[in-house]
């Protein structure tokens, strides 16, 4: 389990989020608050919503209606400033597999405008943290997996930001690689970080802080692991996730 988070001050506040594509509602008055340093788990079925809650927080989309603001950003009028204080790691692996991996930090450091000394310190503790010192000439596409997305963290938080958001990012990979990833997740969490960290294991689950669930874009549930497994009258997230869900349909557009 992790440790509790240091502060109460809140990184992510959600007040009736809403996005609609047409007339299918993606996301349907989310209401949360995520405390700074803390590991907040945002579970839920395939189109339950959980994507496109991220990319509004992460000012990539536009909310049909509510507010927001992250690391105090108001998501409809700060998204510029809002983009230099997050870190986004995508479902898909997003750094480019025909350069080295010392070529992929360069350019992540100049993406945020970091200096050259600044990038040349990050690199080595980057590299130490996932465990590539002395192989930066290698080519990305040599690594297996889960040394990718490690690497691809390590990028998404080069620039040291208030907020990463991960989507999915342990998705086909081992479970050895799984645990020495979420490793680094706690790290980062320990740092002060905020972590907001989707995913479909629900071990995984059991190692933030507090978890939502989502249902066909909606809040079904949100508490510590603990309580929601208290709650449900189960002994692990995977039998408490399948209850609070049950059967209820997810809706797709059309």
């Amino acid at each position: 389990m992790a440790t509790n988070p240091p502060n109460e001050q809140y990184a992510v506040v959600a007040r009736n989020l809403t996005k609609k594509f047409g007339s299918f509602i993606a996301v349907d008055n989310l209401s949360i608050e995520v405390k700074q340093g803390e590991i907040f788990g945002f579970l839920g079925a395939n189109g339950a919503g959980k994507t496109t809650a991220i990319r509004m927080f992460c000012g990539l989309l536009e909310p049909s209606s509510g507010e927001a603001s992250v690391a105090g950003c108001n998501l409809l009028h700060e998204v510029k400033a809002l983009k230099r204080k997050i870190g986004y790691m995508s479902q898909k692996f997003s750094l480019y597999d025909d350069l080295s991996i010392e070529q992929n930090i360069d350019l992540y450091g100049g993406i945020y405008l970091l200096t050259d000394e600044q990038i040349a310190t990050r690199k080595a503790e980057l590299l130490a943290s996932v465990g590539l010192t002395g192989m930066a000439d290698r080519v990305t596409r040599d690594l297996p997996l889960g040394y990718k997305q490690r690497l691809a963290l390590g990028c998404s938080i080069l620039h040291r930001p208030q907020v990463v958001f991960l989507d999915e990012p342990t998705s086909g990979v081992d479970p050895v690689a799984r645990r020495k990833f979420w490793n680094l997740i706690y790290q980062i969490a320990d740092s002060g970080m905020t972590v907001f960290v989707t995913t479909h294991y629900m071990d995984e689950a059991e190692y933030c802080n507090r978890v939502s669930l989502m249902v066909a874009g909606k809040l079904r549930a949100l508490d510590t692991p603990t309580a929601l497994k208290r709650m449900t009258g189960t002994s692990s997230m995977q039998d408490a996730f399948l209850k609070l869900v049950g059967e209820a349909p997810v809706e797709v557009p059309l």
